[in-house]
């Protein structure tokens, strides 16, 4: 069995369970051991997993390092949880070197937490390691210590197998952590923020998910003018679903650098609308990487550039429901979700290039001139609508309504042969006026 403990240099609750979310990544077998202790630590068994990460020495080192950004003070392994978390709390960190009992029996007995309440009692008998308790005669020292104090070393040498609670998987996440020191500058929240941002890639990863929004709030110090208010908070949205914790901290940052906070903060909260998970597939597996230029990395560019400049700096254009070509797309943020584009129901071909507005043609006996006389190829291709809006640039009242726009589309060429896209609007019982709307490259 490889155990591997986690010991935070800050045990408060809200610490170990983000460890913990963090740490169900890797194996389902994540428990809080000793949490009654002064000093508890998150366990957890990867025996299984182990050679899904590369191996137990690659995934011990990942673990090592990774856990850093977490808070975490020292990581051990050994064949028992209670076992890994003594050395934890030792300083060491390999359980397997040698046997177990000869790396145990030199460590204080303030290793393993079931020592604590009899501590002084122990220190005068001259108990001063766990070799020395595990020497004294075990009947004497279950009934004066009581019986708890002998299964916990049986369970640390691995003479009984132990029983832990396991954490599970919550169904929202909702994540705070208290700040070391208290922060008076926006940007510098970015150091706590990175470590919830880490707990939510794994809670987002075992549940195969992304997330489209985000929500970092931060409380004011209880020393604040009664004006500062409790708190603040700031909801980041991305393009595509995401778990990736670079991306979003480089979004915080961009928003942050913006904020004037009125007092100084001393606690942090992340959270996650139900409404903003979203299914994230699996990416590809396959043995020869790909080299292709993904989309996703240009909506992320994107994103990153509008959170600098602002979310109307960045526009694309989005379809839209409507017969007249000037109203089919708008310009919208660029981060803003929008249809896929459909194919248009018309047999006639659609022009490359669109004017900003129509350009009116002169006519001579009633033909439309552009670089002379154009000749009429294909259409017409009627357009009849817009009473819900009303008419655009150019438009006449067509069949006696007022803001219709009524057009009858053509294909043209011109006498050095280039097509163009034109129109004739429509008058109430007579024909309109020619303009020019389009070219086909």
């Amino acid at each position: 069995m490889l155990w591997i403990a986690l010991l935070p240099s800050a045990p408060a609750s809200s610490t170990l369970a983000g460890l913990g979310l963090w740490c169900l990544q890797f194996t389902p077998r994540v428990a809080i051991a000793e949490p009654a202790s002064a000093r508890p630590a998150v366990v957890f068994e990867i025996e299984s997993s182990a050679r899904l990460f590369g191996g137990k020495r690659q995934l011990v080192r990942r673990l090592r390092d990774e856990a850093r950004a977490l808070g975490v003070e020292n990581a051990a392994w050994a064949p028992t949880s209670l076992g890994a978390l003594a050395l934890a709390r030792a300083g060491l960190r390999n359980g397997f070197g040698r046997p177990l009992g000869a790396i145990l029996d030199p460590l204080q007995l303030n290793t393993l937490g079931a020592t604590l309440p009899h501590a002084q009692t122990l220190e005068s008998l001259g108990c001063r390691s766990l070799g020395a308790l595990r020497a004294l005669p075990r009947g004497g020292v279950a009934r004066r210590f009581g019986a708890p104090l002998l299964d916990a070393l049986d369970i640390a040498y691995g003479l009984r197998p132990a029983s832990h609670t396991w954490l599970t998987i919550p169904e929202r996440f909702d994540a705070r952590l208290e700040l070391p020191q208290r922060v008076e500058q926006a940007p510098a929240m970015l150091f706590g923020a990175r470590r919830l941002l880490i707990q939510l890639s794994a809670w987002l990863s075992a549940r195969q998910c992304g997330a489209t929004a985000i929500t970092l709030g931060w409380a004011h110090d209880a020393m604040r003018s009664k004006d500062a208010g409790a708190g603040g908070a700031l909801t980041v949205s991305t393009a595509l679903p995401t778990r990736s914790v670079e991306h979003l901290l480089r979004l915080l940052g961009e928003h942050l650098a913006r904020v004037t906070l009125a007092a100084p903060v001393g606690d942090l909260q992340l959270a996650v609308g139900e409404a903003d998970i979203v299914s994230l597939p699996i990416e590809s597996l396959a043995l020869l990487p790909d080299t292709r230029v993904s989309a996703k990395s240009l909506g992320l560019a994107l994103e990153r550039i509008a959170a600098r400049l602002g979310p109307t700096s960045v526009l694309r254009a989005r379809i839209v429901e409507d017969h007249r070509p000037e109203r089919m797309s708008r310009w919208a943020p660029a981060s803003e979700l929008g249809p896929r584009a459909r194919p248009r129901c018309t047999s006639l071909p659609q022009p490359t290039f669109l004017l900003p507005e129509p350009l009116r043609l002169a006519l001579r006996t009633g033909q439309p001139l552009y670089q002379g006389p154009l000749l009429l190829l294909a259409g017409p291709h009627r357009i009849e609508g817009g009473w819900w809006t009303g008419g655009l640039p150019g438009d006449s009242p067509g069949g006696g309504q007022p803001g219709v726009t009524t057009r009858d589309y053509w294909i043209a060429l011109t006498e050095r042969g280039a097509a163009l896209w034109v129109f004739q609007t429509r008058l109430a019982g007579e024909a309109g006026h020619w303009f020019l709307h389009g070219h086909f490259a």
